[in-house]
This record gives structure tokens, sequence and C-alpha cells, in this order.
């Protein structure tokens, strides 16, 4: 019997999970996956926890509650790949051998790597919002602040769920707003980007609703440290940011044994080079990659794992029946932008495509605006959460393209013409 492997139970691995347990014959594969850890977050919660919206049992559940019963599940920690054999290395010492390796090990915050981030002011005055852990407890301390200068810092800017951070800022701000403390809180939002966001449209248009709420924003701040005593962030051109909070999205990573394997591109951040329309590993036939894990040029975000897992099981079928790899991921991407006060945005783009001002997902009729702040666009973020755990990890199809599609979008157009839809 023919063995499929997949490292990772997270959001990526246990979609892949579901849609080739449908697919693939069960008489001549067995599929294992593997994963350290018992329990599944919801990431897309951890944002509203701190300020009261959602409470921290309501993003946690047992993995194997979305696991097909024929799967086999392994509760370990890989220690390393080895393509040459076809062997992963788990960290009890056992072998698991494969036929064909989907890698889906994510990518996580790690604050070990700014020097001071976590140390004796860590889930004091320092808190990341990004992990279980330091959502739940910044809630805590958030009920009892008092005020002072709120600092908001991207260590970096390849991080999943790039707007998120800004998504906290515009929550904080509403946050403090109906705490009747606003007046008490100076918001700072410092990015080593340019601007709000990575694209000039989406940049415009957040930067505006920044100004709106009184939030500064400190650009091209890049990360070298935070000065525990002096309680600021430094950069490398010592640039100082004094903070009595600080709320950090600190460099994120993906999994140790991609190192270990020798399997990491050149930013030393052990993301696994990718060919970013057919996802299989550009050094390695036998081996796809989705999600966080990989280094396509996207977002690392749920959405995006979402798209690729359509394209990544025709491409995980054709490589077994040794035909072309024909499906192809468009780096599309969609996202809901918490504004605050029971609104938001939302954008959709793809590698070509930036985000762009119009309807979503049917042109003309939306019913979601785009680039345009709405409180069905915020009901639509909350709605997703029971969509996430009813239907996207279970592998079930989604009323959405995974392609991303430019009808209803409004094409960039010189000041004197007037916005065109297509």
């Amino acid at each position: 019997m023919k063995k499929l492997l997949i490292i990772g139970a997270g959001t990526a691995g246990t979609m892949m999970l579901n849609k080739l347990h449908r697919t693939l014959p069960a008489k001549e594969w067995e599929i294992t996956i593997v994963d350290k850890d018992l329990l599944h977050y919801y990431q897309p919660g951890f944002l509203f926890i701190p300020f009261g919206i959602y409470k921290p049992e309501q993003v946690v559940k047992s993995k194997e509650e979305f696991f097909p019963k024929e799967a086999t599940a392994i509760w370990d920690e890989v220690s390393q790949v080895i393509p040459e054999k076809n062997e992963v290395r788990l960290a009890s010492g056992k072998v698991l051998a494969y036929d064909v390796l989907i890698i889906a090990s994510g990518t996580t915050p790690r604050p070990a790597e700014t020097p001071g981030l976590n140390g004796n002011l860590w889930y004091k005055d320092i808190f990341d919002f990004y992990s279980y852990e330091g959502s739940t407890l910044l809630a805590k301390k958030l009920e009892d602040w008092q005020g002072g200068r709120l600092v908001i810092n991207l260590a970096e800017t390849l991080i999943k769920c790039p707007v998120a951070p800004l998504e906290f800022a515009f929550l904080a701000d509403a946050y403090f707003t109906n705490k009747g403390m606003r007046d008490k809180v100076e918001i700072l939002y410092v990015t080593p980007l340019s601007g709000a966001f990575t694209k000039p449209v989406a940049t415009e248009v957040l930067s505006g609703l920044l100004d709106k709420k009184k939030i500064q924003v400190i650009p091209d701040f890049y990360l070298e440290r935070v000065d525990e005593e002096r309680k600021e962030i430094v950069s490398y051109d010592e640039q100082r940011v004094p903070f009595d909070l600080l709320v950090s999205v600190p460099v994120n990573m993906g999994a140790d044994f991609v190192e270990e394997s020798n399997m990491g591109d050149d930013d030393d951040l052990n993301f696994i080079p990718t060919n970013k329309h057919t996802l299989q590993a550009k050094e390695f036939d036998n081996i796809f990659v989705i999600g966080d894990a990989t280094n396509v040029p996207t977002s690392k975000a749920g959405s995006v794992a979402h798209f690729m897992a359509e394209t990544l099981q025709e491409n995980v079928l054709n490589y077994i029946e040794e035909k072309p790899l024909e499906a192809s991921f468009d780096g599309h991407a969609n996202c809901f932008i918490e504004t605050g006060f029971g609104k938001a945005t939302l954008i959709d783009f793809n590698y070509d495509t930036e985000p762009l001002p119009g309807k979503y997902p049917l042109p003309v009729f939306g019913p979601m605006n785009l680039l345009k702040e709405s409180r069905l666009n915020h009901a639509g973020k909350l709605m997703f959460r029971w969509i996430y755990w009813h239907r996207l990890l279970t592998g079930k199809e989604l009323p959405v393209s995974s392609n991303m599609s430019n009808a209803g979008k409004e094409k960039q157009h010189r000041p004197h013409e007037d916005p065109v839809v297509v």
C-alpha cells in the first residue's frame, strides 16, 4: 500500500487530509497526519479575545474532531525530513516512510529572535496576540490598564495575517472609546513598511482610517531590540519609540525541522521554496507545500491556504497518475479587516492584481464592499468562524472560486476619469 504523509494538522493540513481522504482510493493509499499538538486553534479569533468579543473557549477544539476515522494520526514532533530516502524522522526516534509528502507545518511567532522582547517585561507590559496564551493574557491586562502609550509594532513584514496588526489598532481605538478613556490612550502603529499596507490603493484607504482614528503611524522602523530598562523599542538606525504597553508582532518563522532538513529558502526563516503555481517543492518532485510553510509571494493567511487547497488536491492527484501538474494557484487572498464600532472592510487580491475597490463576490450586487467599511463586512467576519469549523476544515466546497475574479473591481484610473468596473 502506498503512503501519503501530511506534516501539520493546522488549517491547511486538516483541509488536505479531508480532501484527499475523499479522493484517493482507500485500498491503495494509507494517509497519515503528524502533529505535536492535540488542540486546534481558530487563529483569527485571537484578535477578538483581548477586546472581549470572543471568549477563549470559543477558539479551541480537539484536532481529532476534524479527522476522518480512517486516517492515522501520530502525535509527535517532526525532527527531520530526509527527501533522499522518502523518510520523516520524529522526535521519538520513529521513522515514517512516504510516497507523497505534504508539508503544512505553518509558521509561529518567535519573540526570542529579538533581543529584549521576551525578557522581564514579556506578558507584563509586552504582549503578542498571535498566540492563545498571549491573547488571553492581554485581555486581562486591558481590563485594568489605566492608559498611556500603546505601541503596536511589527518586527517583520513576513507574518501570518498581515492585516491583523491594523485590525488590532482599529479595535483598540473602539475599545478604549467605548470604555470612555480614549483620551487617555495614545496609539502608535510602528511598522517596517513605508505605509499601512504593502499595496498603494489599499494603503491610501487604510492610512485614511488610521488618520481618522488619530492613530499615529511610524513607518520604515526596523526593530533591532527592546530596551527593557527604558521601555523603548529600538530600530537598527537607533530610532527609539517609548511605550507603556507594547503589543508586538514578533518575527514569524517556519518549523525548525525545515532548517534541520536543509529545505529552507535564503531568508533563514524556515520557509520552503515552492513553485508558486503548482505548489510542488522546487527541489523535490514528490513533496508538496501548502499554507504558511511555503515561500510563495502572497499573504500567510487562512484564506490563502483554502484557495491553495483546491489546486493542491488536483496536482497531487495529477502527480500520482503521472500527469502534468496543470492546476495553477494564482496567489488569491482575501481578508476582512475589522475597523471597529461594528464595521469592517474587505480586500481581495492575487499575484497580479492589488486590492481594489468594488463589490464581492458578485459584480454590481456584491453584497460585500471592497475597501469600504460596512456592517455587513463585520458580520461576514464573525460568520466565518462557523464556516471555518463546519465547512473549511472538513474540506467541503465553498461558494467562492479559488481563482480570483476581476469582476466587480474598479480598475485604477486617472483622477479625471470615472472608475471602470470590470
